[in-house]
């Protein structure tokens, strides 16, 4: 009897991981790869955070207009659960552009930052990035930058004693 229980749990756990399915575009699958080895060097846990997604997706439904469009952004479900991560189309116009825009999406959801760092300030969490390209040409400073900056990272640094002093 132990027997079958046992492999019942084992059955109803496979079952369980298996139908936990996230639909990633093929397109975003490389820098979201990127991105994952990025927050391995950093310590960062983003596997059960993935699953909990519907998509990451390349799609046509974000605000495209001449006073400003939308690159990407996380949606929401009715209750303020982000279920996917959604990159505009024109952002693939330019791999660079792509790839600031979709770092930026993956650090709001995976590194937790819930606002962005300033308005336009070259920063990959700014709201407005008026050169992507200078960006990319540091990419190196700005990722580390990303990261040892993220609420994630942070909520992991040891809080210094009160009153030590280092020699």
């Amino acid at each position: 009897m132990k027997k079958y229980m046992i492999l019942g749990t084992l059955l109803f756990s496979f079952f369980s991981v298996s139908a936990q399915n996230v639909s990633i575009d093929g397109r975003l699958q490389p820098l979201l790869n990127e991105f994952f080895e990025l927050c391995k060097t950093y310590d960062i846990e983003y596997y059960d955070k993935l699953f909990q997604l519907e998509s990451i997706d390349v799609v046509n439904t974000l605000t495209v207009s001449e006073k400003g469009s939308t690159l990407g952004m996380l949606r929401r479900d009715a209750a303020g659960k982000v279920v996917a991560i959604d990159i505009n189309w024109m952002a693939q116009l330019d791999p660079e552009i792509l790839k600031v825009v979709a770092f930026h999406e993956f650090a709001h959801y995976f590194l937790e930052y819930s606002k962005h760092v300033c308005d336009d300030c070259g920063r990959i969490m700014s709201v407005v990035n008026s050169s992507y390209f200078e960006i990319v040409r540091d990419w190196d400073n700005r990722i580390k930058t990303l990261f040892e900056s993220s609420p994630a990272y942070l909520s992991k640094q040891p809080i210094p004693k009160v009153g030590s002093s280092q020699l």
